[in-house]
């Protein structure tokens, strides 16, 4: 799924929308990803799932995908996303194993995103108001070794969930690729498309390598129902990847056999945010809880370098 000529046609376009200043297309500068994929009980997961939205299988596994980007520049600044969604297809019912990868356009193939941290305010208004991502500003980082690329999450002094990944030899593999994300936002299902470019190190199988914790904050709670696999199915580092945001997005109502007892999250959480790009103080809670993966471990404060992201090492002694 390459991306659509209308976004090369507009691109240089300028836009306005919700205050946030856009020039079109959507698109980071070229920024570091790193990407854990670790098999779930895809019953579980479907308990995670809205109506007409189904877990993604291989085999009798569902897939748990764990992408973190450290932004390095784009239309409202720098800032961390740490996504952590379910695999799924999209349709009234569930579509057949494998089938999904070949043709992701007709099973709606995509991830639907059960967790989205971010830096900054203004990347909570943007990508929820006008996208209907589930983003919430938290304490993140993105750190790298010779050996390891990590990304924390820490939420009212509370570990989330750490990820780490071990870091290739080299990244190759040349990526052309789009996909779909489907969120709940308003009381409707979601769905927008994002397309990157780059090269990436793959870890697949007994090649993956990563460590998943997943801490005590109660955000953490949904995630541990899933059960988990101690090993990850695939990994991938892409130390320079260029992602673009489709500015056309899709929505469903949401449906239940029975009337919703409580409103569902709307624009008033939105609207009165500002468009303030500050980060707050990374995250310093111990990196302790459920893990699953067990390699490696963190090492210490002086093997760090925080990528790109222009806080420098006041910020990194605060996180130590």
């Amino acid at each position: 799924m390459g991306i659509p000529k209308r976004i090369k046609a507009i691109s240089g376009r300028h836009s306005l929308v919700d205050g946030i200043r856009f020039q079109l297309p959507v698109r980071c500068i070229p920024s570091p990803v790193l990407m854990a994929v670790f098999p779930i009980h895809p019953g579980k997961a479907k308990a995670l799932l809205p109506a007409e939205v189904h877990p993604f299988r291989i085999g009798n596994h569902g897939l748990l995908a764990i992408t973190v980007i450290n932004y390095l520049g784009t239309n409202i600044g720098t800032y961390v996303e740490y996504s952590i969604g379910i695999a799924c297809t999209q349709g009234l019912k569930p579509a057949p194993p494998l089938l999904p990868l070949l043709f992701q356009g007709y099973y709606g193939t995509g991830q639907y995103v059960i967790e989205l941290p971010v830096s900054t305010k203004i990347s909570v208004k943007g990508g929820k108001g006008i996208w209907g991502m589930p983003k919430h500003q938290g304490h993140l980082n993105f750190m790298i070794t010779d050996r390891t690329i990590s990304s924390q999450y820490d939420l009212d002094g509370r570990l989330v969930t750490y990820i780490e990944i071990g870091r290739p030899a080299s990244t190759p593999l040349p990526l052309s690729l789009g996909t779909a994300n489907y969120c709940s936002f308003r009381g409707m299902l979601m769905k927008s498309y994002i397309y990157f470019q780059g090269k990436a190190g793959l870890g697949l199988l007994g090649g993956a390598k990563a460590r998943l914790v997943l801490g005590d904050h109660p955000r953490a709670e949904p995630l541990k129902s899933l059960e988990i696999a101690d090993k990850p199915l695939m990994t991938a580092y892409i130390p320079g990847a260029v992602g673009t945001l489709d500015d056309h997005g899709e929505s469903w109502f949401l449906h239940a056999a029975e009337p919703p007892d409580t409103a569902p999250e709307g624009m008033e959480s939105v609207i009165n945010l500002p468009l303030d790009q500050t980060w707050p103080p990374p995250p310093s809670a111990p990196i302790a809880g459920l893990e699953f993966g067990k390699w490696g471990s963190p090492l210490s404060c002086s093997d760090y370098k925080i990528l790109g992201s222009g806080l420098g090492d006041d910020v990194l002694e605060g996180a130590c």
